[in-house]
């Protein structure tokens, strides 16, 4: 499977790297935000998928993650095992850029512009403190609105037309959605063509982080991809299984497929 923007021919064409039959969109976070802005300057609307090494291991699959992913306009890098492997297949990825870094950054230009925010998910509460620390960090964002949607919504038409009606009434120009993968995925691309205009981020648990209810990695872990670690130690019941028994073996595979594609590589130039 090949994971390709969506409406490839009307938007600037921007640089990809594959890895895993994924184009990654070989831009750094500003180029991404830039992107986001001028396309919402000329009234089109569209979806970032941040894939972090777990996406990438589902994504591989071709399963319904795939599926869900295949009408995602930026592909983005989030995880240093991809970036390693990028750069170790000889195309290097300029940058990692993450959900969790995007939704302040985004919100930033989102308030320069004038434009507003949309927080959907989340832990309850937590949506709403998290637009309250956006808001200290740009005092003009405009937040559009914040909802908590309850335990089993995805399997309740009452409660999915409430979310539409909600979003729709808003009529936000971002919305962030943090209701853990896939279930966010599925969200987004059930509702995203209700919003044409309106550009769609799923960020996981990026709420608790700027709350502080969950501690995000320091920096130097982070860059040293170590940041699974201090996730695992703070959440070892509910992690263990995505970073031991599947996280590492296929990080491992990651990166010596890409040694192997280097390789390869390099002998078709010699020849």
């Amino acid at each position: 499977m090949t994971v390709t923007p969506e409406n490839e021919a009307t938007l600037p064409l921007l640089p990809t790297v594959k890895l895993c039959h994924v184009a990654f969109h070989a831009i750094s976070e500003q180029e991404c935000i830039s992107h986001i802005f001028e396309c919402l300057e000329r009234g089109q609307g569209g979806w970032v998928v941040t894939v972090n090494l777990d996406h990438l291991r589902r994504l591989r699959a071709r399963g319904d993650y795939g599926c869900l992913c295949r009408d995602a306009t930026l592909i983005m890098a989030d995880g240093m095992p991809v970036i390693w492997a990028s750069r170790i297949q000889g195309t290097p990825l300029p940058e990692r850029v993450a959900g969790s870094d995007l939704i302040s950054s985004l919100s930033v230009e989102a308030a320069r512009h004038g434009r507003s925010v949309y927080l959907l998910g989340g832990e309850p509460g937590t949506a709403e403190r998290a637009a309250d620390i956006l808001r200290e960090g740009s005092a003009n964002l405009r937040v559009a609105g914040t909802f908590c949607p309850p335990v089993g919504f995805e399997s309740d038409l009452e409660q999915m037309d409430r979310i539409e009606r909600r979003l729709r009434g808003a009529q936000p120009d971002i919305v962030y959605v943090a209701l853990g993968s896939p279930k966010q995925e599925r969200l987004i691309s059930r509702l995203r063509n209700r919003l044409p205009k309106t550009w769609w981020m799923g960020v996981g648990i990026s709420f608790s982080f700027l709350c502080g209810d969950v501690r995000r990695a320091p920096q130097w872990m982070q860059r040293l991809g170590l940041e699974w670690v201090h996730r695992l130690i703070q959440e070892p019941r509910r992690l263990a299984n995505r970073y031991l028994l599947h996280g590492i073996p296929f990080a491992g595979s990651l990166l010596a497929g890409a040694a192997l594609r280097r390789i390869a590589n390099v002998r078709q130039k010699a020849i």
